[in-house]
């Protein structure tokens, strides 16, 4: 019988090196990942909370309005100088007849139609909309509209989201425009603003 001998030394176990594959890696992970998940889901939360904590919506009677001389009430020259300075804008009726009307809001800002922007879902849907959006810069980004409101009830910087016309900024006030429930938005051209008409919408209101 042959004997072979056992080669001298301490015998030590082998080792054995770790799978390298991703989802033993996510597994090994999968503590500190579901952490900062339900961190990120908690500060977002927060966020929306804190951001439509004010957030109010009312039932609203919307009509529209124009920078034109029927809807804003003013006309070309006064009678004063014969009307011979027709270059020149009055108002002819309200508290500030007779006074020059320079076509800016209660709140000293120029009127602006809401604006999607370039990057919207509106670009999507009428994707004609983007060479315009292109070529004019103020055109890219998206701004709120301007809105008339009784500020008494909702003072300059009050942000409203109207259904089918888009965000809002009370920047304006009307003669016509009183109480809780009117509201009266802006429109480049006269024609937008007779499409628009009088409705009743849901309004979402956030007070600064």
């Amino acid at each position: 019988m042959t004997i072979h001998a056992l080669s001298a030394g301490p015998r030590y176990p082998q080792k054995l090196e770790p799978p390298t594959d991703i989802w033993y890696t996510f597994r090994m992970n999968d503590s500190r990942y579901t952490r900062c998940l339900r961190l990120l889901l908690v500060a977002i939360l927060l966020v929306g909370t804190l951001g439509c904590s004010h957030a109010t919506q009312k039932t609203m009677t919307v009509t529209a309005y124009c920078g034109c001389k029927t809807c804003c009430k003013w006309t070309r020259g006064s009678w004063k100088f014969l009307k011979l300075n027709f270059w020149n804008r009055y108002y002819n009726g309200g508290p500030n007849k007779g006074q020059p009307y320079h076509g800016l809001t209660a709140s000293g800002t120029k009127p602006r139609q809401y604006n999607p922007g370039l990057f919207s879902l509106n670009t999507l849907v009428r994707p004609w909309m983007i060479p315009p959006r292109l070529l004019v810069p103020s055109l890219i980004f998206s701004h709120p509209g301007t809105v008339a409101a009784d500020t008494d009830y909702y003072p300059f910087g009050t942000i409203l989201d109207i259904p089918g016309y888009g965000r809002g900024i009370v920047e304006d006030r009307g003669s016509a425009i009183k109480g809780p429930d009117r509201l009266d938005i802006y429109y480049r051209s006269h024609s937008r603003a007779l499409q628009w008409g009088r409705q009743t919408v849901p309004v979402t209101i956030q007070k600064p």
